[in-house]
């Protein structure tokens, strides 16, 4: 049963049972985004790399998983190949002013990615067009796709790999979620890679 917080003002706790609610029915997608953080560790321990991208509070969340592969999450370890496409804003203005903001995305998977790499893609809608020519674009060009989205049924679940989709119809609370996916994804990530132990290491040299 879902705790009330009875003793805070209504939006508060409003807000808060909202996401008690999302958090419980996440437990089901747990598995997944940890078995997703087990296979980015396997790629980038390869020498594969990782792209993430959204819009607004969900670029945030892309540059958040990016900086703790390119840093660290909890333990020190080595640098992983990881970048947000959100983050480069000559390259975003200059994309968007000469080929149209749906390409924004795209033009920099094509340009960074390839085959064997992963992309993840947040959108809290699951609807936004330079979100999904980025996934047309991963595929094309042989990357593993993978989503965070909101309630399921929506275009960028159908193309991409693999979906954890949100069932909230409350952004903040969609966003909040694929905050805890994240850091999921990078427990199992620090976690697969200890298993890997003095192979990640030889890599570590070899890109250096």
């Amino acid at each position: 049963m879902t705790p009330r917080f009875e003793s805070l003002a209504t939006p508060a706790g409003d807000h808060l049972d909202r996401l008690g609610v999302a958090l419980a029915a996440l437990r089901s997608q747990a598995p997944q985004v940890h078995r997703w953080g087990r296979e980015l560790a396997e790629t980038l321990a390869g020498g594969g790399r990782l792209l993430a991208a959204g819009n607004g509070g969900s670029a945030a969340q892309a540059q958040h998983l990016t900086s703790e592969l390119v840093g660290r999450y909890r333990d020190d370890r080595p640098a992983f190949s990881a970048i947000s496409l959100c983050a480069e804003t000559s390259a975003l203005t200059a994309i968007g002013n000469d080929y149209g903001v749906e390409a924004m995305f795209a033009r920099q998977v094509r340009a960074h990615g390839r085959s064997g790499d992963v992309l993840v893609l947040l959108s809290t809608s699951g609807r936004s067009p330079n979100v999904l020519a980025a996934a047309q674009a991963a595929g094309e060009a042989g990357l593993t796709t993978w989503a965070l989205t909101g309630p399921a049924g929506n275009p960028l679940a159908a193309v991409c790999d693999e979906a954890v989709c949100v069932e909230s119809a409350h952004t903040a609370t969609v966003q909040e979620i694929h905050l805890i996916c994240v850091h999921l994804l990078c427990t199992a990530f620090d976690e697969r890679l200890e298993q890997l132990g003095g192979d990640v290491a030889g890599i570590s040299r070899e890109a250096s």
